[in-house]
């Protein structure tokens, strides 16, 4: 498992629970020891790359994975022939597809595997797969797949289709916090009280899951990164990209990626995404939860 940041660590600790040898490597060494001391397999990278079955690599963006792969450093020259990578980073379709083709002329297999549930089911091992690639590649990634996934969506024989179906659905996350923090907001200035926010439009047509999910964060004062303000301009900025080359407008998107953009002005940028309410309440002169 190559990335133990708050998906990437909970899905290495699925793959413990089902019994699976895994090795666990990050930037931050902190890292890579609590999960040694929870049971990781211990080994330098350039040591075991040669005997891994399979690389999960969980990193920020498609720099950081074309890096862990082919960089100075890069694993994918020292596995062996048949091994697998499975690549869960947000990325544009075209760049996953260049993976595979970089990959198969090494002889190692390539699974466009983006990754979607938060931290928790990454640690229950319940995430959503949104996979394409070969069947040697499905057959391969089949243990991984099966500790660290509720459901894997099998969308396509070659790479691309994978990285695709995750850019739609970062385009609605994104735009579904965006639109929590504007409902909840707004409702602050009509005397709707957060809490109560929560209890009735959780139960309404109005809800989603990311609603459910991180409004009660607003609510506690509680911006601890489950998933960081930072990951969306990265994410939403992908799914404009992909846009503009199929021609497309996508305004929503585009209002929705102004909101993170100023958060992260604001110094935001580490906090939890819930945090882009802090961006209405300061333009509307409110007071959140938890702040003086």
């Amino acid at each position: 498992m190559i990335g133990l940041g708050s998906m990437g660590y909970g899905m290495a600790q699925s793959c413990l629970r089902a019994g699976l040898q895994t090795y666990g490597f990050d930037v931050v060494p902190a890292q890579m020891d609590k999960f040694l001391s929870e049971g990781g397999a211990a080994g330098a990278l350039d040591n075991i790359a040669g005997t891994l079955d399979a690389a999960v690599v969980v990193v920020l963006n498609a720099a950081q994975t074309e890096e862990v792969l082919f960089g100075a450093q890069g694993i994918v020259p020292l596995m062996r022939k048949g091994a697998v990578v499975m690549a869960c980073a947000t990325v544009p379709p075209d760049f996953a597809r260049q993976m595979q083709t970089r990959c198969n002329e090494g002889g190692v297999l390539y699974l466009d595997a983006p990754i979607s549930g938060g931290s928790i089911k990454a640690a229950n091992g319940q995430l959503s797969v949104m996979a394409s690639g070969t069947a040697e590649a499905f057959a391969a990634a089949r243990p991984v797949l099966d500790a660290t996934a509720e459901t894997v969506f099998e969308l396509g024989d070659t790479a691309g289709a994978g990285s695709a179906m995750k850019a739609v659905n970062q385009l609605l996350a994104g735009v579904h916090i965006a639109a929590m923090a504007e409902a909840l907001t707004f409702g602050m200035t009509q005397g709707v009280d957060p809490e109560q926010f929560v209890e009735v439009i959780s139960k309404c047509a109005g809800t989603s899951w990311m609603l459910e999910n991180r409004a009660p964060h607003i609510v506690a004062g509680d911006y601890t990164p489950h998933s960081s303000v930072n990951i969306w301009p990265k994410d939403l900025g992908i799914v404009l990209d992909i846009a503009r080359s199929a021609n497309f407008a996508a305004p929503i998107t585009a209002a929705a990626l102004q909101q993170y953009l100023a958060a992260a002005g604001m110094g935001l940028g580490r906090e939890d995404d819930a945090a882009v309410a802090k961006v209405y309440a300061r333009n509307a002169g409110l007071t959140l939860p938890g702040e003086a």
